[in-house]
Parts: C-alpha cells; sequence; structure tokens
C-alpha cells in the first residue's frame, strides 16, 4: 500500500532487560527525513532495533565524508545499545556491482579501475582491495563492525526476485531490454524528499533522458549489458546488471526483513536513492519499508564540496599520513552536530587533536590524582556517588535530544571541572560515556612510551619541568613544556611520572600552511628584486622542475625570486625542491598542508612577493629564452594594467577566444604580469576560484577596472606580448574527464558572469572574431 506522509504507529517495546544504574532511563530521539519531526526510535521486535546502512561502493578508497556519515551509524547504535539496552542488527551493504561501467571507462573516468584492469586484476580482484581498505578504515576509526556485511553480488537472485514482484503488480514495465518503475503507479513518491509534486520531479532535479522510458522521473530496476560490459547477468530480460536502488531494498529485506526500524545514510541519498528504495519496495511488499530514516549531513572541505578536480578529496590514509591520528577525526566529528554541514579544514582537525590530547592529559591527571585518594581514607570519604547521578542525566539527556554529542561532549568537559567530583568519580564517567563517545581515553591515555630514546638536552629540560611542578611553578613548567615541544617531543604527566615521546609531523609538512592568511603580507613593503614569479605546485613534480630550471637558465642578466606554493610534490620531488632551494636562494618554497584552491595558493604567493612585478606562471610552461625586458617594456606603456603570452577576447562575456592581440580583453593564467603595486588597490584573488579555470578572467578583468593609479574614463589594457615560451600538456585539466572539466568550468565561469555581466565597457571586440568557447 502506498504511505502516507505520516509515520506508521507502533506500540512502544519496552525491553526485557534492566536498565542499568548507571544510565538513567529514557530514549532516543532522532530526527525523522520522512516526518519531518524528532520522534523516539521503537523497537518493533521485543529488545531488537532493526538497523540498515548504506555502505561503500568499492571502486576507490572511502573519504572522510563518507567517514562521517558511517561514524553517525556508529553512534546512533552505541546510543541505543547503550541507553536503550537494545541488541542492534545492523547490515551495511558492499556494492561491488555497478560500476564498472564500459562507457566510463571509455571516458576516461574511472582511471584507477582502467589502471587496475591493465594490470590483469578481475573486477572481482579489485571489488575485493577496495572493500578491504574499507573495513580497515573503520577498524581504525574505532567503528563497530556491522552484524553482517552483504555484497551486492552475491544478491542478484534476490534483487531478480524483487523486480518480478514488482512486475507482477504492475508496479514496473520492461522496454529495450530494461525494467523500469513506473513512478506514477505509487502516489507517496517523493514522501521523503518532496521532490515530487505528483506529475514530475521538481525544477532542479536533473533526471536523465532515457528514450526507453514510459516517463523521465521513472527509474531503472534492470538494465540491459552495454557491448563490453565486464561484470554482468543472465535475467528473465535477458544479460544485464541491476539497478543501483534495487541492490539496497533486496538486501535490506533479506536481512531484516519488509519491514525494519531505522535507515541511516548521507543527505545525498535522500534523492534518488532512498526515495526509489521506499517505492519500489513497499511497492512490492504493500508495507512501510523502513520506519525511520536519518542522514548525515555534507561534511565541505575548505568550505566547498569534495571533488577530485578542486583536489580536495581526503582519505583517512591522507590524515594520517600528515600526521594525525584517527581518533582526532573522531573527535572533530563529535563537535558538530550530525544534520549540520561539518567544514573541514586541517585547521579544525589541529585543533580537534588539541583538544584530544588535552582530554588525555586531564584523565591522565585525574589517575594521578585517584591514586592518592586510595592512599588518602580522609580524602576518599569526602565525596559521595550520589554527586554522579546529575551529570549522567545531563550527558544522557543531550545524547537523547537527537544525538546532541557536541552538547554531550561540552558535558564531559564542564564534569572535569566540577569540584563536587572526585577523581575517581570522574573516572568512572568517563569510562561509562567513553563506550558511546569511543576515544579509548582510559586506555590511551595509559599508552605513553618511555623516554628513554629522547635526547639528552629534552630529558634535562623535563627533569627541570619536574622539579618546578613540585615547587607548584606552573608557569615556569608550562614554559619549559612549551620547549620541548620546540625540539620535537610532546609531554605527558602519567602516574609513573612525565614522560616524552616525538612529536610525529611528516619533514614536508614542517611549518606548512593551511590558509593563505598565516602567511604574513609584504605587499606594503618596499621592492627588493624586479620580478616575482609565482608557482602553484600540487602533482606534477617533473612539470615544476622543467618550469623552475628554464627560469633560472633565463635570468642571467635581472633580479628574481621564484615563490613556489607547494602542495603535492611526491618525494623526489620534494627532495629535489628542497635541494634546489638550498642551492639557489632566489627559489623561496612555501609549502602548504593540503592541496589549496588556485586562487587561495595564488594569494599565498602574491602576499610573500617583494618584486616590482609579479608574473603569475603556470608549470606547464616553459621559458626558452629571455622574457623580461618584453614584459617590462608592456608594463611600462600608458594604462596597461597586466601584460602576458596568451590573450583572449569575447564579445558578451559569454565566448571568450584566444587572440594575440596585442589588446586583448584578458589575459591567461598561462603566464600573465602586472605591477605589484597595483594588487594594494585592487586586492587580492577571489578565494571562491578553487579550480584554475576562469580566475585569470576574473584577475584580468579586476586589474583592468580597478588597478589604475588615477582615475580615468576607460578601463586599462591588456596587452599580449609575443614571448620565447613553450606551452606543454596542462596535467591537471588532462587528469579529468569530459564532465568534470564541464562541471569545474561551469561552476567558476557562473562567479565570474555574475560579478561582471554588467561591466560590457571592458570589451571592445568584433563579435565575428568570437569562436563558441564550450570549456566557459
Amino acid at each position: 500500500m502506498p504511505r502516507k506522509h505520516q509515520s506508521s504507529p507502533a506500540a512502544s517495546i519496552t525491553s526485557s532487560r534492566s536498565t542499568p544504574e548507571v544510565v538513567p532511563r529514557g530514549g532516543l530521539r532522532l530526527f525523522n527525513t520522512l516526518t519531518r519531526t524528532t520522534e523516539p526510535i521503537q523497537s518493533h521486535t521485543p529488545g531488537v532495533i532493526r538497523m540498515y546502512t548504506c555502505g561503500p561502493t568499492v571502486y576507490r578508497y572511502v573519504h572522510i565524508g563518507n567517514l562521517r556519515t558511517y561514524l553517525m551509524a556508529d553512534w546512533i547504535r552505541r546510543a541505543l545499545e547503550i541507553d536503550g539496552q537494545y541488541h542492534v542488527e545492523m547490515v551495511q551493504n558492499i556494492t561491488d556491482v555497478g560500476h564498472m561501467r564500459q562507457d566510463a571507462l571509455d571516458r576516461g573516468e574511472d582511471k584507477m579501475i582502467a589502471a587496475a584492469l591493465a594490470e590483469g586484476k578481475t573486477p572481482h580482484e579489485i571489488a575485493g582491495f577496495y572493500t578491504d581498505a574499507f573495513m580497515a578504515d573503520i577498524a581504525r576509526l574505532g567503528i563497530h563492525p556491522a552484524s553482517i556485511y552483504p555484497r551486492a553480488t552475491n544478491h542478484v537472485p534476490q534483487m531478480i526476485a524483487l523486480i518480478e514482484r514488482l512486475l507482477a503488480s504492475q508496479h514496473a514495465y520492461v522496454s529495450g531490454g530494461n525494467v523500469y518503475f513506473d513512478v506514477a503507479t505509487f502516489p507517496a513518491y517523493g514522501c521523503l524528499s518532496g521532490n515530487y509534486n505528483g506529475r514530475a520531479l521538481r525544477e532542479a532535479v536533473r533526471v536523465e533522458t532515457d528514450p526507453h522510458k514510459r516517463h523521465p522521473n521513472d527509474f531503472a530496476l534492470w538494465k540491459a549489458a552495454e557491448p563490453g560490459r565486464m561484470v554482468k547477468w543472465e535475467s528473465p530480460w535477458g544479460s544485464g546488471f541491476p539497478g543501483w536502488h534495487i541492490e539496497c531494498s533486496a538486501m535490506a529485506i533479506t536481512y531484516l526483513g519488509e519491514t525494519f526500524d531505522i535507515h541511516t545514510g548521507a543527505v545525498d541519498n535522500i534523492f534518488p536513492h532512498h526515495e526509489d528504495e521506499i517505492a519500489q519496495s513497499e511497492a512490492a511488499t504493500g508495507k512501510p519499508f523502513a520506519h525511520h530514516w536519518a542522514h548525515a549531513q555534507h561534511l565541505l572541505a575548505d568550505g566547498v564540496k569534495m571533488a577530485k578536480s578542486t583536489g580536495n578529496v581526503y582519505t583517512l590514509s591522507d590524515l594520517i599520513a600528515r600526521g594525525f591520528t584517527p581518533g582526532d577525526f573522531r573527535y572533530l566529528c563529535l563537535t558538530v552536530h550530525y544534520r549540520h554541514r561539518l567544514n573541514f579544514t586541517f585547521t579544525s582537525l589541529r585543533a580537534a587533536r588539541n583538544g584530544l590530547n588535552h582530554l588525555r592529559d586531564r584523565v591522565m591527571q585525574l589517575m594521578n590524582e585517584a591514586d592518592d585518594i586510595l592512599k588518602s581514607p580522609a580524602i576518599a570519604t569526602k565525596f559521595t556517588m550520589d554527586n554522579m547521578q546529575q551529570w549522567r542525566t545531563r550527558f544522557w539527556s543531550a545524547i537523547r535530544a537527537d544525538l546532541g554529542l557536541p552538547a554531550a561532549l561540552s558535558t564531559l568537559w564542564a564534569m572535569l571541572a566540577a569540584s563536587e567530583l572526585d577523581a575517581r568519580q570522574k573516572l568512572m564517567l568517563i569510562g561509562e560515556w567513553d563506550i558511546l563517545l569511543g576515544l579509548e581515553l582510559l586506555m590511551t591515555a595509559r599508552s605513553w612510551p618511555e623516554t628513554s630514546s629522547a635526547p639528552e638536552e629534552v630529558k634535562a629540560l623535563l627533569r627541570q619541568r619536574a622539579k618546578a611542578r613540585k615547587r607548584k611553578a606552573y608557569v615556569r613548567a608550562d614554559m619549559l613544556r612549551k620547549r620541548i615541544r620546540t625540539l620535537g617531543f610532546e609531554t605527558r604527566d602519567t602516574i609513573d611520572g612525565a614522560h616524552v615521546r616525538p612529536v610525529f609531523v611528516p619533514d614536508a609538512l614542517v611549518g606548512a600552511i593551511s590558509t593563505p592568511d598565516q602567511v604574513p603580507s609584504l605587499l606594503d613593503k618596499p621592492n627588493i628584486v624586479d620580478y616575482s614569479v609565482l608557482l602553484y605546485a600540487t602533482f606534477w613534480p617533473d612539470d615544476l622542475r622543467r618550469c623552475i630550471e628554464s627560469l633560472l637558465n633565463s635570468a642571467e642578466k635581472v633580479s628574481l625570486e621564484i615563490l613556489v606554493v607547494d602542495a603535492g610534490a611526491n618525494q623526489s620531488g620534494l627532495i629535489w625542491l628542497t635541494e634546489r632551494s638550498l642551492e639557489d636562494n632566489r627559489i623561496r618554497v612555501i609549502r602548504a598542508d593540503h592541496v589549496m584552491g588556485e586562487a587561495d595558493a595564488r594569494n599565498v604567493a602574491i602576499r610573500q612577493s617583494r618584486g616590482k612585478y609579479c608574473v603569475v606562471m603556470d608549470t606547464s610552461v616553459e621559458l626558452i629564452g629571455a622574457i623580461w625586458e618584453q614584459l617590462r617594456q608592456a608594463l611600462c606603456q600608458p594604462h596597461v594594467a597586466l601584460a602576458g603570452a596568451y590573450g583572449l577576447i569575447t564579445h558578451d562575456l559569454r565566448h571568450f577566444a584566444e587572440s594575440d592581440g596585442p589588446d586583448v580583453d584578458a589575459l591567461q593564467g598561462y603566464l600573465m604580469a602586472f605591477p605589484r603595486a597595483a594588487v594594494r588597490r585592487v586586492g587580492l584573488m577571489d578565494p571562491r576560484y578553487r579550480f584554475y579555470r576562469n580566475l585569470d578572467l576574473d584577475y584580468s578583468f579586476t586589474l583592468r577596472q580597478k588597478g589604475r593609479k588615477k582615475a580615468a574614463t576607460a578601463p586599462d589594457r591588456a596587452v599580449v606580448v609575443r614571448l620565447p615560451v613553450v606551452r606543454h600538456e596542462h596535467r591537471m585539466w588532462e587528469s579529468l574527464s569530459k564532465e568534470e572539466r564541464a562541471r569545474q568550468s561551469k561552476q567558476n565561469f557562473d562567479v565570474f558572469l555574475r560579478k561582471w555581466h554588467h561591466y560590457t565597457h571592458l570589451i571592445d571586440s568584433s563579435p565575428a572574431m568570437i569562436a563558441d568557447n564550450p570549456n566557459n
């Protein structure tokens, strides 16, 4: 039967187990995406909660956004097991079918898969590799394993059987060897997402055009195998493979029954995936599919969605390689409510690491104090156990209120400062609460290595600090701790005394920055060289080496500095760059701890520049001769704001064509130069341009419109100079699929057009000269 928009009534089931005193009686309430209200989680099988969590598609490593969703499910499960005394039967699928599309491989979208296939690995082996990597990640994060991890490839018969039920009840139809769900036969379609109005999807919800569908809103349950497809099965409708949505329905019903208690996932699963799960499952069974739907909000990286083209997709291994621990990320996720967006930055992760370390230090101090209490009966009788109950109530009230983990964490910190509790009581509460939080505070607080391997200088400072603490000279002790830190060691006070251990920070990240404002601006300082060449290095060190060597070879007669913002050189490239900068003091390297947005990275170099002229270059460009005098002469011409090697012209600000100039509307960022003094008037590059495309258009127009020294009736000029340069393959562009190029370019171009659409006086080109530029 069709689902109504309100939740189905269900009797409240009381567990047969008794509730322990350490957890005040209550019940977890979660926001239900289906009903748009916060409701109590109810068991429909006495003492058991049946829970389904959308798992990974195993053709790449899961990223930290995926892991945040899995952490939400883990915390829900822990809360139900501890607070509600339920046994949670949790199913998490492994999608190991449906991703190795031949057309995607032909378009170059699945480069990792294509490389693995080229090495002779089978699709099954590839899926197994990434499944193992997923299992390792959740284990490192302390996520409790699911009761079962069903693999899609092992449940194709169940999927076929579910599709046959839909065909028999006329909720599905066969067309072109495919089987589609007929959305028109399910009136409640859209109840979860609100995207469907009964006739069509709401505006801005994209539906792929498929000539075999009766209606664009219909979705595939089974698809005919395209030529060359590697993974396929025989079915009553021919050789093919299941649609994405039918997998979860079939596996959930197989292991949890036709109706279960909770379904979790990320907000981007709501439509179409979860919407389609509800439709196909309830149309087949006539029963509600899941009573409660919980969704984790997006994790953003540097304020934007993670994407390969912007270089901000991070895995747990990426964080570990930068010196962080899985616990640091778990703590960070605790600080933001699961229904709020989490803006991940390495600055916020450092803050989480510091918070977790301070928490562990406090636990260790409590252990020392508890040891003293055991030795002093007078102290032991001062406090009563009744003082703990109000804190338990406060903690669990926060958890029950829609999994309020940030409030619960705040309660933990407040409890540590409570004067009415002694160290033993605080440790008891920490132990109880950490079963839910999963930070392993009591265990990790004790796991501290001996100091025998530390240098003698560190040991001497540690002894001085111990004496200061004994005298209660805590300011002096803290100063010594910071001194030890500067020597590469961190200090922790344990039951057995103070110990130190090395701070693991990869060499490449010592002194690395996260944001442009972490480097001082030198723009108001006098010029000390003629030219500041600004380079941004990511994943192609050979291109960087070629570019730098060509710059040095052409700069014998000019004063020059080369500022390299390095965010991704591999080990060999890093060694070369470090050694080359030591050999030649004209090279200065500023390391970033992650791949920054293009504008941010350029702004780092601009802020640090000391040249009369700034020269922005792409590492795909190679100089084959001197360019400096030509640039200087061009920039000395009246009303010239910027000069470079490659120009663009336009007649409508929407279509751009390359031009040899000399006067052009904008310069391309492969090589463009402008006076450093102009930056003080126009400001830095717009940080919204994370991808490099169209950033050059924006800054060209900015310099032309605002960079002139005095008011003028016309904008300043951008000119092309014939320079001895060669432009090689642009690695970033070539690494992206056609779809990724179009999406990132359009996103940046939309920013540009909104900003400049009314500045038509900046262009003066003939429409006949402009060719349509599909990249814009």
